[in-house]
């Protein structure tokens, strides 16, 4: 018996040999034996052979003795057994590796132009030249804005493969290169839509009311045209007028984006209750109604301005505060700050468009064969001679142009030719649209849910201020 040298490094460990043979290799030998009578009589399964296994006679020998085999130089061979096609793997089919796309992202910042971001990411303007004229639609990427982001893919030789323009969370344009050209192709993605309300008191104002609430402005906004037609918000809301609103929040990927659209609302003026609901007709069209099926939407909205005061009303009598004489004032002055958005009053046709020296920056809107409308002193004109224009579209901004003392939009009206009290000629004029008796049943089915929804924000109101508490604002 002998002990192996430990080798430096190694685990040690202790080998007996009797007769020139180790003892582990016995044991190895007989298990090997096993093994190969095993396999065996797999080969001959899977050949269909049904003749017993043959095991090679050394190998049988040792493995019934358990004990070496008494001729030393006896030398053991391997066994060779071949598979089955199907089990031998085939080593030359190639795996398929989807190659992964890696984008170099740039923000847009203030200040920012094509070249400058193209620039950023080691490209040049005969770069920007050959996208712009030659991708399909390549020249919207010349009106980038700010908060928008490009993304680059480049060879490895620095050249331009791949263009991608993220215009918002949900949209986004990829340009990729294909010889002289490239294959446009648009991203949209769909948005979650969640309900959610807003109930509030007035105190002071609409627009401070809605903000207490956690209305967005546009929001506040967009409450204020529904009812536009039969609330006047510059002087109809009084302390202690209420509202509740339901409308739609845009989520994407647990983020949430904006307030949709307005469904359903209640406002309580002066003790009288309004409700408004969103209704798609069978053609498509929008709109808001009544719960008896009347529209909001009447032919002249009873203020073109949001959220201001009266200055000076309709008075054919009035002291010019700047001449200091008795004019005719053929309209009414609605005070507020400089770049209010100016809204058309009703449909029309912009007749004039221009600039005195009494009336500042002013525009004149015709709506069919009877009435005209008129808006002077504005900061800015959004539309020009010519132009078709439709009631809430904005169509410029209060300034203090002309002979104006300070910010406000002088609004007049006048029905064939003649200058009429805008505050009072609403009730003589032409009464809103019903929708017909075949939409009705189609109106109560849209509105139901809408109807039980609004119902129970009131009554969650009510709990609130009784001094219970109520649920959140997320349906």
């Amino acid at each position: 018996m002998f002990k192996a040298n430990k080798k430096r490094g190694a685990t040690s460990r202790t080998v007996e040999q009797t007769d020139g043979v180790p003892a582990f290799r016995r044991r190895h030998l007989v298990l090997a034996s096993a093994a190969a009578l095993g396999l065996s009589a797999i080969v001959s399964l899977s050949s269909g052979d049904s003749s017993p296994a043959v095991v090679p006679e050394p190998l049988a020998d040792a493995a019934q003795q358990g004990s070496p085999a008494a001729d030393d130089k006896r030398k053991v061979i391997p066994l060779q057994i071949a598979l089955p096609e199907t089990l031998v793997p085939d080593t030359t089919a190639a795996i398929a590796v989807e190659p992964i796309e890696t984008w170099q992202d740039f923000e847009i910042r203030n200040g920012d132009s094509l070249s400058i971001v193209f620039q950023r990411a080691g490209l040049d303007d005969g770069d920007v030249y050959h996208i712009v004229n030659k991708a399909e639609g390549g020249k919207s990427l010349t009106r980038i804005f700010p908060g928008q982001s490009l993304g680059f893919q480049l060879s490895e030789e620095g050249e331009l493969q791949a263009l991608r323009y993220q215009k918002s969370r949900l949209e986004s344009v990829i340009y990729r290169r294909q010889g002289g050209s490239y294959d446009v192709e648009q991203i949209t993605q769909t948005p979650e839509r969640h309900r959610s309300f807003a109930s509030a008191t007035i105190k002071s104002s609409l627009f401070m009311a809605g903000d207490d609430a956690g209305m967005t402005q546009n929001t506040i906004m967009e409450l204020a045209n529904i009812f536009g037609g039969v609330i006047d918000f510059v002087l109809d809301p009084r302390t202690g007028d209420h509202f509740h609103v339901l409308y739609e929040e845009l989520w994407f990927e647990g983020e949430k984006l904006r307030d949709g659209e307005i469904l359903a609302a209640e406002f309580v003026n002066r003790g009288k209750r309004y409700t408004a609901y969103r209704y798609v007709d069978a053609n498509g069209k929008v709109g808001y109604f009544s719960e008896d099926g009347v529209s909001m939407r009447k032919a002249f909205m009873l203020a073109p301005v949001d959220f201001t005061r009266v200055s000076s009303n309709f008075n054919l009598k009035r002291l010019h505060p700047i001449y200091k004489t008795t004019r005719p004032h053929r309209g009414t002055d609605y005070a507020a700050p400089r770049g209010t958005p100016v809204f058309a009053a009703g449909d029309g046709k912009v007749t004039a468009a221009g600039y005195t020296k009494a009336n500042g920056n002013y525009i004149v809107i015709q709506h069919g064969q009877a009435y005209t409308t008129k808006y002077l002193h504005l900061h800015k004109r959004s539309v020009k001679k010519g132009s078709r224009v439709t009631q809430q579209q904005v169509i410029g901004t209060v300034g203090s142009t002309g002979a104006a003392t300070g910010p406000h939009l002088h609004y007049e009206f006048l029905m064939n030719g003649v200058h009429r009290n805008p505050r009072t000629i609403h009730k003589k004029l032409p009464k809103a649209v019903s929708l017909a008796s075949a939409e009705m049943s189609r109106f109560e089915d849209q509105t139901r849910s809408l109807t039980m929804q609004l119902a129970s924000i009131r009554q969650t109101q009510l709990a609130s201020n009784s001094g219970q508490s109520g649920p959140s604002n997320s349906l």
